[in-house]
């Protein structure tokens, strides 16, 4: 079969024919469909500080991905060739304490699928049962294929509830402009999406957001005024990473305001911990999706709302085929994008 591989420890990747995987008892086997491209994948390609430090090539990469599974282990009953599905990336130990506990997305043995074991650019996919999402047919393989940032997405902007409330969103990168759509489908009053990419922030604003701002030619106090808010935002999803843009947030929160911070700084930073004490500021950090909370509620939400899905489909601006990748890489890299997907078919 095709598949993406990282082959050795430096900048590259090569497409190449490799062995099909076999499913174990508790396994399926999955022909990718889809699959989508994420910040992830090109550090992995780059092998900056951090991939070389987590990676062991060789290795087939990516992690967002829609398949059919054509083949079930002998021990699996719920499951049988020809559905279609996504799958959580996250393979958790069953046994710590998070995991017995039920909150699997807190695992302390945590392996990410294109990180610590083969991935999703590849015809074909081994995965856990348990991480098997079957979607129903009003998800597309596209839509299908982005449900992990969604998931992300989901995961972080609905720890608060949204409704009536004026929500501020830092960075419209996908995952941004999906939470953005998702606060606008929960019942926020005023959605607002901040960035310096003009292209972006176009994205976010055909996704629902109420007002975007360019944060290199405008501030926002302009845009609360505009909205006629007097008392600041009453919850902020942080997307970028970036700390102006957490300094920004900060500045700009009601007393009692609540903020979930997704975005992955790349070193550390000075926030004013004064303001966020005396405003009595909630700062809750996210990772992944809830297992499997996060999966049942974008699921229900896209069934039941075309408005969302066609939000979160305008996220994807490029289509590539699987043997074009380094064009996928090129598009992604160029910050003129939203999600990248590639076609395995």
């Amino acid at each position: 079969m095709r598949a993406l591989v990282k082959t050795q420890a430096a900048p590259g990747l090569d497409l190449r024919d490799v062995p099909e995987p076999t499913p174990g008892p508790d396994e399926v086997k999955i022909r990718v469909l889809r699959a989508g491209l994420c910040g992830t994948d090109l550090h992995i390609e780059s092998w900056d500080e951090w991939a070389a430090a987590t990676l062991r090539p060789p290795l087939i990469t990516g992690h967002e991905f829609y398949g059919e599974i054509t083949e079930v282990g002998e021990a699996i009953t719920h499951l049988q060739p020809g559905q279609r599905c996504s799958c959580e990336g996250h393979i958790v130990c069953g046994h710590c304490r998070n995991c017995r506990a039920g909150r699997r997305h807190l695992c302390i043995n945590t392996q990410g699928i294109g990180v610590n074991r083969d991935g999703a650019f590849a015809d074909y996919i081994v995965m856990p049962a348990s991480n098997v999402w079957v979607q129903p047919e009003e998800i597309d393989p596209e839509l299908g294929a982005v449900f992990d940032p969604l998931g992300n997405a989901t995961h972080t902007a609905l720890q608060w509830p949204m409704v009536g409330e004026d929500v501020l969103v830092t960075g419209a990168g996908p995952i941004g402009v999906m939470a953005a759509a998702i606060a606008r489908h929960a019942g926020a009053r005023y959605v607002v999406v901040t960035d310096v990419s003009d292209y972006r922030l176009a994205l976010a604003k055909r996704a629902g957001a109420d007002l975007v701002v360019n944060t290199a030619k405008a501030g926002l106090r302009d845009a609360q005024r505009e909205l006629g808010m007097r008392e600041g935002f009453d919850i902020g999803l942080e997307m970028s990473g970036a700390p102006a843009a957490v300094t920004d947030m900060i500045d700009n929160m009601n007393h009692g305001g609540r903020i979930a911070m997704l975005g992955l700084p790349a070193d550390p930073y000075p926030i004013s911990w004064g303001k966020v004490i005396t405003h009595m500021i909630t700062i809750r950090g996210i990772y992944g999706r809830e297992m499997y909370e996060s999966w049942y509620a974008m699921s229900a939400m896209l069934q039941t709302s075309a408005a969302l899905r066609d939000a979160v489909r305008s996220t994807i601006t490029h289509r590539v085929k699987a043997e074009d990748w380094p064009d996928a890489l090129a598009a992604a890299r160029s910050g003129r994008c939203g999600k990248v997907v590639m076609d395995w078919s």
